[in-house]
């Protein structure tokens, strides 16, 4: 019988995407002999700013058996329980999307259906008032989930804010000590087969000749084999996600360990903070449109809690992705597959998805097409329905101070967020779609936080007893801030556990 196995893969490119790939498939196919080689350069940088993470990397840190103690301590990571998005439906006004669980269904019926009643009669709290995440990020403290039965500290869900530099550097070790071997050198030329445009070898500067049955782009917004040399095409969002640049620089950090990222709307766009346990992260997205390079790096710089560490890095992007992320035995991870802006820390995610659905779909040396088109189909949905997400903070604002902001309101809303829209404006009726990224709960606190406002509610939650649902509402409220204020401030919680600092003796 003819052994048609994937023997050997080429992962070009490092960073983050490269090393969770290698690290990924040194631990997933050990068992299947293939040797992985990941070829990159030193004399190329890496795009390193995609540091907040959402709660699957928890999982992904798990499935590879690592420490996450250790990977903490080593890439002076900290906690993150939610963004928070201040100024964006208006000036001086902020909400915090949470991870996690927020309230629980009462008989069937949803939380947030009873919720929108007791809030259109004005007998509810504020939403985030019910999630611990949200409670628990205001007061910028944080615990692992216990056991504890019936109380909320159980279902805590929470991801990490990483130094992406040393978190590739981490994984690297990993895949390294697993039988990845790495190859230092710069990529000169993609020679492709001429009888049906399947990748044949790759070319370094230094005149060697790389081979493999499968070949990873991890290179970056160019693309170097999935588009320069493959000519897979790319799809332009701007319309929708018109910023193209980001400026971003560490800063030191003053006052307190947050535990969440925070995210402030300005002028031409939007800054992120990302405490760290050694620093600070910041940028500036926004478009050339409506701001210069230079006056975005002043804005920025004006606008630091503390001295900078560094130089400006300017970024230059398109929103989009790729026409085919999987194109014959080329698949693009990372940024070489598209690019969305880091405004809900999806960037990391779409990494880890992209490896798991290529080791769910994991090919032979025939790479047939329903595989590949299975896996194509899934991630055009996932890129879109995440590109949705994203416009919503944008479209749905009362904003009018800024040319960027006045662009978005009136910019053409993509069908399938407005089918969303109107279907929540209805009822305040959510539906999640085949598995996409963002539950029910995630689009509620964003529609909420950004304004849009149902008709109506669903008629089901009067099929609940009104007493019973504002006792139950009172109780998760007096629950969840007595819950939060036992928890450890964040920094106690990494100091006891993963500080990168030795605690002193």
């Amino acid at each position: 019988m003819t052994d048609h196995r994937i023997r050997s893969i080429a992962i070009v490119g490092g960073g983050t995407a490269g090393w969770m790939t290698a690290a990924s498939l040194s631990r997933f196919l050990k068992n299947l002999n293939c040797q992985i080689r990941l070829i990159e350069s030193e004399q190329i940088g890496t795009i390193g700013v995609g540091e907040a993470t959402i709660p699957p990397i928890v999982e992904f840190i798990r499935a590879l058996g690592i420490d996450e103690n250790d990977l903490n301590r080593k890439t002076k990571a900290t906690f993150k329980l939610g963004i928070e998005f201040r100024d964006w439906t208006r000036i001086g006004h902020s909400y915090i999307h949470p991870f996690g669980q927020t309230g629980f269904d009462m008989e069937g019926v949803p939380f947030s259906a009873y919720w929108l009643k007791m809030r259109q009669q004005g007998k509810a709290s504020p939403l985030e008032e019910y999630s611990l995440q949200a409670v628990a990020a205001r007061m910028g403290r944080f615990m692992r989930p216990i056991k504890a039965p019936k109380t909320p500290f159980e279902g805590i869900t929470y991801a990490l804010h990483l130094d992406a530099g040393l978190f590739a550097a981490y994984l690297r070790s990993y895949a390294e000590a697993r039988g990845v071997v790495r190859t230092e050198g710069k990529l000169q030329q993609v020679s492709l087969r001429p009888e049906d445009g399947f990748i044949a070898s790759l070319t370094l500067e230094s005149g060697e000749r790389i081979e493999a049955d499968l070949y990873i782009d991890c290179t970056g917004f160019r693309g170097l084999l999935i588009e320069e040399a493959m000519k897979t095409g790319y799809e332009d969002w701007t319309r929708w996600l018109p910023c193209n640049r980001a400026a971003a620089v560490p800063c030191e950090r003053s006052g307190p360990l947050s535990s969440h990222t925070l995210t402030i709307a300005r002028q031409a766009g939007w800054q992120w903070r990302i405490p760290l346990q050694h620093r600070v992260g910041n940028g500036y997205v926004y478009c050339s449109d409506f701001i210069s390079d230079s006056q975005a790096q002043d804005a920025l710089l004006s606008k630091l809690e503390g001295k900078a560490l560094a130089n400006p890095l300017q970024l230059r992007f398109t929103t989009g992705r790729r026409k085919l992320f999987w194109n014959k035995n080329c698949v693009a991870i990372g940024l070489s597959a598209g690019f969305l802006e880091p405004l809900e820390s999806t960037s990391i995610h779409l990494i880890q998805r992209s490896i798991a659905m290529l080791l769910t779909l994991f090919p032979d040396r025939h790479f047939r097409t329903p595989d590949i088109d299975r896996y194509n189909k899934t991630f055009a949905f996932e890129y879109e329905r995440i590109r949705d997400f994203l416009f919503l903070h944008y479209s749905k604002t009362e904003r009018d101070d800024g040319e960027l902001w006045r662009y978005c309101r009136n910019a053409p809303v993509p069908a399938s967020l407005q089918e969303r829209l109107d279907f929540f404006r209805s009822y305040g009726r959510i539906t999640r779609e085949d598995n996409e990224l963002f539950t029910v709960q995630s689009w509620l606190y964003v529609l909420i936080g950004q304004g849009v406002e149902p008709s109506g509610y669903d008629p089901m939650a009067d099929t609940l007893d009104p007493q019973a649902v504002q006792s139950n509402l009172a109780d998760i409220h007096a629950v969840i801030k007595r819950s939060a204020e036992a928890m450890p401030t964040h920094q106690e919680f990494i100091t006891q556990n993963c500080s990168a600092v030795p605690a002193p003796a």
